[in-house]
């Protein structure tokens, strides 16, 4: 079992260097052809950041683990609006952009709500391709608005931009596009490893994947959205860092699991629903916390309950499971 837990890291590794290897392999080619870094940013950047859990719900829904492909994005959500938001909260303060709060917030608890409401309606045991097909319009809505309000100049939707700042002609096309290949090519391998080894270690030791994959998978596929948003807080751009966290929630929700069912129905669980309601009840707090207490802030106090939340959750994951 040790074996499959350094097999794990180095799936973990693997998914990492995949997607920073393609997200700067895709930028330079945008660069290319002269489309604008803010489109980069809120279409590669953005989604790149999501990449791990794409990887890994994706082919977890392929191989027939759907425990594994909707509990890795239902615990990495989990663990970014409690534990991530509430350690960088702990840190300093969050501030909230407008945007976020009459807009964003709204939004996640909107798509919360209808994960919940697919999973359950009618006694439907499975996410189907036509309700994939619905998340997956939503996220392209969603990119579009974000695009809309960035070419209008509104400057709480800049995005910065980790590129280089080469003129187009000088950028090395074949470069950029090996380095899109081997992303690929990790990113493939990476998850095979990650959910390969995260299966084992759950038959080896007699616990469900569902605990494996609300634990360990979903930790680690948060950890690029960990570091970035501790990294941007430290810096004192908190903005940075509740969007980031508003982003990935969104995109792993509509783009993740619209993709991994679209490419085969995810088997839905009622075990999963005290988790979602957990989460549509902590992103509805989340959303109130702006107009509580310190205007337009998440708080060192707000920082302190999500995270105990988030300890108690998973000291009731690990028993109940």
């Amino acid at each position: 079992m040790i074996l499959n837990v350094i097999f794990i890291i180095i799936g973990f590794a693997l998914l990492i260097k995949g997607a920073d290897l393609l997200v700067l392999g895709a930028s330079r080619i945008a660069k290319k052809f002269n489309i604008p870094e803010i489109i980069i940013g809120l279409t590669v950047v953005a989604i790149g950041t999501s990449l791990p859990e794409l990887v890994v719900s994706t082919t977890s829904a392929l191989e027939g683990h759907s425990d594994i492909a909707l509990g890795n994005v239902v615990g990495s959500n989990i663990a970014n609006l409690f534990l991530i938001l509430g350690v960088c909260s702990l840190i300093r303060p969050l501030k909230f952009k407008k945007e976020t709060i009459f807009i964003e917030n709204p939004f996640v608890i909107m798509i919360t709500g209808l994960l919940f409401f697919l999973g359950v309606n009618n006694g439907n045991s499975e996410i189907t391709r036509i309700e994939g097909l619905i998340l997956l319009g939503l996220c392209l809505i969603f990119i579009l608005y974000n695009i809309i309000m960035a070419k209008r100049g509104n400057p709480e939707f800049e995005v910065p931009i980790n590129t280089t700042s080469e003129e187009p002609k000088q950028i090395d096309t074949y470069k950029a596009i090996l380095f899109i290949v081997l992303g690929i090519i990790f990113l493939k391998f990476g998850g095979d490893t990650v959910v390969d080894n995260a299966v084992a270690i759950a038959q080896a030791i007699g616990i469900s994947e569902k605990l494996i994959s609300l634990t360990i998978v979903a930790v680690s596929t948060s950890l690029p959205e960990l570091i970035t948003s501790i990294t941007a807080t430290a810096k004192g751009e908190t903005d940075m860092a509740i969007g980031n966290i508003v982003g990935s929630q969104i995109f792993n929700i509509l783009l993740i699991i619209g993709m991994s069912s679209l490419l085969k129905p995810i088997a839905y669980s009622i075990a999963y629903n005290q988790d979602l309601l957990l989460l549509l009840a902590g992103t509805i707090v989340f959303a109130l916390f702006p107009f509580i207490g310190e205007k337009n802030k998440m708080t060192r106090e707000n920082g302190i309950l999500f995270t105990i939340v988030y300890l108690v959750y998973m000291i009731n994951v690990i028993i109940t499971s």
